[in-house]
């Protein structure tokens, strides 16, 4: 079971990677507007709050990252709490369907993480 918690949170570090590559470098790209139901107008003005949530999903990935790297279920379980709590926020005040790309990995990491110990 260690394995496959390496390889969810390995996976959900890899999400948020991807998600700070959208919001800070292809932000005003078709692929991102796609993703997040923008216009390029939107996409325009929201330049710079978009780079900053990029930043935050940095962290995020940067920690389970950490969090594998010393082997600490305690630092993998924080950031999937994080990961959990931000996707559930996410799904309540912008799109529900941030509960099945972000909320749902990280609870079935977290199970995962949990029965390894």
């Amino acid at each position: 079971m260690s394995a496959v918690a390496a390889v969810l949170v390995g996976l959900i570090a890899l999400l948020h990677v991807y998600i700070l590559a959208l919001e800070m470098v292809l932000w005003e790209t078709p692929r991102a507007m796609r993703a997040f139901g923008t216009t390029p107008e939107f996409a325009a003005q929201t330049r710079t709050l978009a780079a900053n949530q990029g930043l935050y999903n940095g962290f995020l990935a940067a920690g389970l990252i950490w969090g594998l790297v010393i082997g600490s279920p305690a630092v993998q379980l924080f950031f999937l709490i994080c990961v959990a709590v931000a996707g559930l926020y996410g799904a309540m005040t912008a799109n529900r369907r941030i509960l099945f790309i972000q909320t749902v990995p990280a609870a079935l990491a977290i199970l995962a993480v949990l029965l390894a110990r």
